[in-house]
């Protein structure tokens, strides 16, 4: 990979990381457990699917990149996904122990964009969601990990607001 964009992702995935291990090892266990509603995430569960989404992503990269012909990604009801925010698998789980989860994934991404060329970065293969479907391993690293990790850090900040509402 470019180095100046090496650098770029692996400093936009470190700094929203680090956000958001250093918001939440500062909240009570009952503020990271607290869902605003049964349709939205608890704190707790969006840890868990960023540290479960990001080493997803780096191996689909992988895949691609040594067989192109496979078909790669999937969908919001994958089992994976699902399991990782299911309450039953959230309630086994430490904060500590997926904060550090978070910790490895971004040492993943690291590594990853360490080894990988600009011609590896340009591949494309099959996806399983139409929506991606021609996207390049670049575009998994841009949208399916920086963004994405930028996005449940917002939801996060989205949660501890509606927590204040309700307290205050």
């Amino acid at each position: 990979m470019a180095n100046h964009l090496q650098e770029s992702v692996t400093t936009a995935v470190n700094q929203t990381i680090a956000k958001t291990v250093e918001c939440v090892r500062g909240l009570s266990e009952e503020v990271i457990r607290w869902k605003p509603s049964e349709e939205e995430w608890s704190i707790m569960q969006i840890i868990a699917h960023v540290a479960e989404a990001i080493p997803y992503w780096v191996g689909e990269i992988r895949s691609i990149i040594n067989n192109p012909n496979e078909a790669w990604g999937r969908g919001i009801t994958d089992e994976v996904r699902i399991h990782t925010v299911s309450e039953e698998n959230i309630n086994s789980l430490t904060v500590n122990g997926v904060l550090e989860e978070l910790h490895t994934a971004t040492e993943q991404v690291t590594k990853l964009l360490q080894e990988i060329t600009d011609e590896q970065l340009s591949m494309t293969a099959p996806c399983r969601n139409p929506r991606f479907e021609g996207k390049t391993a670049e575009f998994i690293v841009n949208h399916l990990i920086v963004e994405h990790a930028e996005k449940h850090y917002g939801q996060i900040q989205r949660n501890l607001g509606k927590w204040e509402a309700k307290v205050n």
